[in-house]
């Protein structure tokens, strides 16, 4: 399936948005309200590009959530069941953020910029009203708003060496989810050592759209010795890093406890959280389905537009909700949503390919081939 995207004032511009277009972007999603790319030379090519080199990424989508004020932390800690008050300023730290049935309404990085104030980095779905209605009708001490904040990334193995040509301090006191702020290219800007894939790298947060370009342009020309190419999140990649796409691998109608982010948290926190007693009967009783690794023959898999089903003794036992042809790995490979019996690690499953008539054979593993 191909079309095209059509660009307008509805799809809001990134700052690096020119650029991306110059360097052949061949695709695009659209990813809160904002252009993300898909694609610059085949999915393969970009893959390997990343695991070899260094990539810049627009990744203006993720938008931030600003929360500030002498009740910031308290609406924090009450949107997700881990606990924030540890977080240390200059710290980020990964928190589902979950309603009152315990459903994932956002997964995002969080970071603490002062006791105070806090950037919820999201991923593609409503925050920011859902944490603005939430203080307006408790009454809180609280700003709640989207400030111009505009991120991309450096991303592969080649990442510090090309930040390293741009700053003054040494990069590898920059600890994984640590940030500092800085300048580069004239402005102030924030820079973790975070980002979406398992190639390492950093997610500087610009916050002048005007320099943008210039922030660019800056990072690209001293990543040209290092064979830096634009680049953007990578479907093999995430899936063989085993990395979680809201909307995708979970939704609003998952628990911590279906998709392994329970790993993430500690239930029981002193700080009020609206999911306490919808995730404390969930612990009780078990989950009912599970979000594991799988893998499956037959030719390259399609691209996936919708979730497959998966089946056991001819009976459906849950679906894919992330699939890809690995070319290291040489197989097809997924995440997948199945209930709690059909989870264990060498499970034998059925997957109906889309736009297939006859299921392909699949197995339930704990570790990608080696």
């Amino acid at each position: 399936m191909s079309a095209q995207i059509f660009f307008s004032r509805r799809i809001r511009k990134t700052p690096f948005e020119d650029r991306v277009h110059e360097n052949g972007a061949k695709g695009f999603t659209v990813y809160n309200q904002l252009p993300l790319a898909a694609l610059y030379h085949s999915l393969e090519e970009d893959y390997w590009h990343l695991r070899e080199h260094v990539q810049l990424w627009d990744v203006h989508c993720e938008q931030q959530v600003e929360v500030r004020g002498p009740d910031a932390l308290r609406l924090v800690e009450l949107c997700t069941p881990r606990e924030i008050a540890g977080c240390a300023v200059g710290q980020c730290i990964y928190a589902p953020l979950c309603d009152e049935h315990g459903g994932i309404v956002n997964d995002p990085l969080i970071l603490r910029l002062a006791e105070d104030r806090f950037w919820i980095s999201i991923a593609d779905s409503g925050v920011m009203l859902w944490m603005k209605g939430l203080a307006v009708g408790l009454g809180l001490d609280v700003e709640v708003f989207e400030p111009f904040v505009g991120p991309c990334a450096l991303q592969g193995p080649k990442a510090d060496m090309v930040l390293q040509q741009v700053v003054d301090i040494d990069v590898s006191s920059i600890k994984f989810f640590r940030f500092v702020e800085l300048e580069l290219a004239g402005t102030p800007v924030v820079i973790g050592r975070s980002g979406w894939s398992g190639q390492g790298g950093f997610e500087i947060y610009l916050q002048d759209p005007a320099r943008g370009l210039d922030l660019w342009d800056l990072l690209f020309e001293a990543g040209r010795p290092h064979e830096i190419r634009a680049g953007c999140p990578n479907l093999i990649e995430r899936i063989e890093s085993g990395l979680l796409s809201y909307g995708n691998d979970m939704t609003l109608e998952n628990n911590i406890f279906e998709c392994g982010l329970d790993r993430f948290v500690k239930l029981g926190k002193r700080a009020e959280y609206l999911s306490r007693t919808a995730l404390d009967d969930v612990a009780a009783k078990g989950a009912d389905i599970d979000l594991v690794r799988v893998e499956f023959d037959g030719d390259k898999a399609p691209g996936l537009r919708s979730t497959w089903t998966i089946r056991s003794a001819d009976q459906p036992v849950g679906f894919i909700t992330s699939a890809t042809w690995s070319p290291r790995f040489e197989t097809n490979i997924g995440l997948a949503s199945v209930s709690i019996e059909h989870a264990a690690i060498g499970q034998t499953l059925n997957i109906l390919v889309g736009g297939e008539t006859s299921p392909r054979s699949a197995i339930v593993v704990e570790q990608w081939p080696s």
